[in-house]
């Protein structure tokens, strides 16, 4: 993908028309490479290396040089050659190496290189997210083949890029226009500027001939990526720092990138403003709307940025202005680029972004956008991705045919539009179902209290069984899960689950026994009503997750019998002196007795006393060799039945 679509793209003051300086002298190649003029620099720079000049500092400039323009197997040469001088080098040309050598398919390699990068870097966002993801390419293989792609048909031999949906046109910026003889060209790409062109759809989002969209809004310099609202009354789009013929500098002299609103009256798109959190000192650009329009999102390098570009937020008020703008979050942003946002009316983001672990270049990405930002990150996979930049992704989430841009291989232009059809969601959406019963004779038991709690122990939601004794539960595919059933006369049970990790159904009948157990004093209650010890870590006294479960069941007989008082003994393994695990069974004791006291439980119906390793329940005393199980088994707590 060409820069002109990132975050960083410039005007320079001096444009160039077809002229190249013939000097070959680095200084040359320096002053070119500074101005933002990559494509003659790199002319500059090839010649001098051609003839066995070797300096770190020029391997970099050209390297980044091939880089900035996307030309990542040009830019793996570079960087080969600057590792190869075995000097210092800055982190970052760790990270660009790795994403370059991606594009050339040396996977291992990259891998390497990210693996040094986040040794250097540890706090990189970047390099913490590979260390947590080394399966990343079985993750994004998981995520792939779900999509039916080819050329949009609209493509030139020139870039096209950033489609938005229209009423029922496509819009999008293209380099095509080179008319004019004078046609001004941008230094960084040599391509020429991007206007927006248009094309109508059919019911099957095909495009038509392309045109070029309406004047007011194309300008000497670059437009790109609008989106409209839906009554096609408004755009927002991104344009170079340009309005009513001025052009804004940065403190280098540097002409950078503002987001712009324009309203349709007439017929004719007018009053073309820019936004209030624009800056002459940053960039703004890639604007998406919110389904209810009501919020804007986009990416900025403004003050506050974790990385290169991120992606913000704003709010539009009924008034006409905006809030103030909010970063997204290191959930979603990274020290590299994030940007082009997408959001659907399924409360998702689709980005483009060179900082999760991808294939190379820009990968799209999806997230879950909640109120408390962006979670649940996935690569989108291989079909829409590839070892160079694939970015601009959007969906109409009904028909589930949408675009993307990209300059994979096989393209016509230096970056290309592409069209899909989504034949499977990413999305993994399972039920968990099941019906309640009496464990003796099968009578299914209606009004049976049925809770759903995550590997955590955390309560995720309850039902009440209907009249057939069937429960149903909306879940996460691939996750784990406790069902706790339980009904008057009945004795409570759970049931643990793992979900498939694809879409559909899963099954969870669970039958309860009847409460028939009579208790008396000296007895285990434990016994008498199915409930497990209480177990715990070891050296710990805290409660742990499942023990909470069982005690649950505890706090449920002692408020079924409210006269009865129990003694609570707790006792450790022989790991450790006997005067350590006498305190430590104390304070398992102790925690326990807290535990059911604050849960309602008046003090004086409850004792308890550590017993350490006193009372060992297998042979593993001192000096035994045992198992992990095995020495778990002492660790335990028990309720004997005091009075009723």
């Amino acid at each position: 993908m060409k820069k002109i679509i990132l975050l960083y793209i410039t005007i320079i003051s001096a444009f160039s028309i077809n002229s190249y300086s013939q000097q070959k002298k680095i200084a040359s190649g320096d002053k070119k490479y500074d101005d933002y003029a990559y494509i003659d620099a790199i002319k500059t720079y090839e010649r001098v290396a051609e003839k066995g000049y070797k300096s770190a500092d020029m391997f970099k400039k050209l390297a980044n040089s091939f880089y900035f323009n996307s030309e990542f197997d040009k830019a793996a040469k570079w960087y080969g050659e600057l590792f190869a001088m075995n000097t210092e080098v800055e982190p970052e040309y760790y990270y660009r190496y790795a994403q370059s050598l991606k594009s050339t398919g040396e996977t291992a390699k990259a891998n390497q290189m990210l693996d040094l990068f986040n040794q250097k870097v540890k706090i990189d966002t970047r390099g913490k997210l590979y260390e947590s993801n080394k399966n990343y390419l079985d993750l994004i293989k998981a995520n792939s083949g779900r999509y039916n792609i080819e050329n949009a048909g609209i493509n030139s031999k020139y870039s096209d890029y950033g489609p938005a949906f229209y009423l029922n046109k496509i819009v999008f910026a293209s380099a095509r226009d080179t008319g004019n003889f004078n046609q001004r060209k941008h230094k960084w790409t040599g391509e020429n500027f991007t206007n927006l062109y248009q094309a109508d759809m059919d019911e099957n989002l095909n495009p038509g001939t392309v045109k070029k969209f309406e004047s007011k809004i194309n300008s000497k310099f670059h437009e790109s990526t609008p989106v409209f609202t839906k009554d096609g009354k408004t755009v927002y789009f991104t344009r170079n720092n340009y309005i009513e013929g001025k052009k804004g500098k940065d403190e280098n002299k540097t002409t950078l990138i503002k987001i712009y609103k324009a309203t349709l009256e007439n017929n004719q798109w007018s009053n073309i403003t820019e936004l209030p959190f624009d800056s002459d000192s940053y960039s703004t650009a890639h604007p998406a709307l919110s389904p209810d329009e009501k919020t804007l999102y986009f990416a900025s390098d403004m003050p506050g940025t974790i990385g290169q570009s991120d992606i913000y937020k704003v709010s539009i008020n009924g008034n006409g202005g905006y809030g103030s703008p909010e970063n997204l979050g290191s959930t979603i942003n990274t020290e590299g680029k994030e940007t082009f946002p997408f959001i659907t009316d399924e409360n998702e983001i689709y980005f483009a972004s060179d900082g999760h672990p991808g294939l190379g270049g820009l990968d799209v990405f999806v997230g879950e956008i909640t109120k408390n930002g962006v979670s649940n990150i996935q690569n989108v996979g291989a079909d829409i991705n590839s070892p160079n930049d694939d970015f601009a992704y959007i969906i109409d989430t009904k028909s589930r045919r949408g675009f993307f841009s990209s300059n994979k291989k096989g393209g016509q232009g230096s970056d290309d539009i592409y069209k899909f059809l989504e034949k499977r969601k990413l999305k993994c959406i399972q039920e968990l179902s099941g019906v309640i019963t009496d464990a003796v004779t099968g009578a299914i038991l209606p009004g049976a209290k049925v809770s759903l709690y995550d590997d955590q122990m955390i309560l995720k939601g309850s039902t009440i069984t209907d009249q057939k004794g069937f429960y149903i539960f909306p879940v996460e595919c691939g996750k784990f899960y406790n069902v706790r059933a339980e009904k008057s006369d009945y004795t409570t049970r759970e049931a643990g689950i793992t979900i498939a990790s694809e879409n559909g159904k899963t099954y969870l009948p669970i039958a309860l026994d009847k409460s028939g157990c009579q208790v008396t004093i000296g007895d285990d209650l434990g016994k008498c009503f199915g409930i497990s010890m209480i177990y715990f870590d070891l050296d710990k006294s805290n409660i742990r997750a499942e023990a909470a479960l069982d005690l649950e069941k505890i706090l449920d007989v002692l408020k079924q019998y409210p006269t009865m008082k129990l003694d609570i003994r707790s006792h450790t393994d022989s790991r450790q002196t006997h005067a350590y695990n006498e305190q430590l069974s104390e304070r398992r004791a102790q925690s326990t007795i807290q535990w059911l006291v604050k849960n309602g439980i008046a003090p004086n119906r409850l004792t308890g006393k550590g017993y350490g390793e006193t009372e060992l329940i297998n042979g593993c005393s001192d000096g035994v060799d045992c198992s992990e199980e095995q020495h778990q088994m002492n660790r335990r707590s028990q309720f004997i039945i005091m009075a009723l």
